[in-house]
């Protein structure tokens, strides 16, 4: 972007986004004067600093739905996307899929003639044109690790966190089994400690409890975990249960996997916030 007039003063933004100030003889000053702070052209470049930052969160926000619900999307849709650098940043490097989730490669450019562009399992430059792909959750990529390692040795750096995101499989907990502690116990000085980390890592706060909603084959699902009463001063982490939409209680047979991984994501995120001495002195 150029730089705009200001008064006595032109004005920009920089690459990081930040409005930056040069004087009439050209010399880029290291704040924005404040005689100049309410100047239009000074607060139309601020605006749109914090639109941009606002429609970039929005971005990725939207493709880690796609991938957590691991919807398919139309190709022409990324087509379309692709020019605005903000779902570019989003969309790169990410594992797409075909429809049936066999793993086509990694995404690096959408183009209205030529189609997709991966790196494939190969390592190889390659075009795809399908009508759809889909963006997977990690817990169901079979080879994930390997999919982690090659990654790491083409040095792609992915917007949205699917390779590195943190996943749990279920391993032996019984299937008839209505909830796991795995993650109780973590005591918190305050409830709003609890519940503010809660909320500040996107989980909503409901009735004394964490919940997370996650929709998997069409189905919503809830991963809900107690952490008391707002009432009371001191929270604890509880068991961690999965229910319908309507509140209905699900055994753990009936979470799929990616329900199962993004409840137990959330369980260990909020247990880690924990006052460990008194958790300790808890056990």
């Amino acid at each position: 972007m150029g730089w705009i007039s200001a008064g006595a003063y032109e004005v920009a933004l920089d690459d990081g986004g930040k409005v930056i100030c040069r004087n009439a003889k050209g010399r880029q000053l290291k704040t924005v004067p404040p005689k100049i702070a309410d100047d239009p052209a000074v607060v139309g470049l601020r605006q749109l600093t914090e639109w941009l930052d606002r429609h970039q969160r929005e971005c990725l926000a939207t493709v880690e739905r796609w991938m957590i619900r691991s919807l398919p999307v139309p190709t022409a849709a990324l087509v379309a996307l692709w020019p605005d650098t903000a779902w570019q940043a989003a969309l790169r490097d990410l594992v797409i899929t075909d429809t049936d989730g066999t793993v086509a490669g990694y995404l690096r450019d959408a183009d209205g003639v030529r189609g997709l562009g991966l790196v494939d399992l190969d390592g190889d430059s390659v075009r795809i044109s399908p009508d759809r792909v889909r963006v997977p959750h990690p817990v169901l990529l079979d080879d994930l690790d390997e999919l982690r390692d090659f990654a790491t040795e083409l040095d792609l750096r992915q917007g949205v966190q699917q390779l590195h995101r943190e996943v749990f499989r279920r391993t032996t907990e019984d299937p008839r089994a209505s909830s796991v502690d795995t993650y109780a116990g973590g005591v918190y000085q305050r409830f709003r400690f609890l519940a503010g980390r809660a909320v500040s890592h996107g989980y909503r706060v409901r009735g004394g409890q964490a919940v997370l909603s996650v929709v998997e084959d069409g189905r919503t699902i809830e991963a809900r975990m107690w952490l008391g009463d707002a009432g009371y001063d001191e929270a604890e982490t509880g068991p961690l249960g999965w229910t319908t939409e309507d509140g209905t209680a699900l055994t753990l047979g009936d979470v799929g996997p990616v329900a199962w991984s993004e409840g137990m994501r959330m369980a260990a995120d909020l247990y880690a916030g924990r006052d460990i001495k008194s958790s300790e002195e808890r056990a």
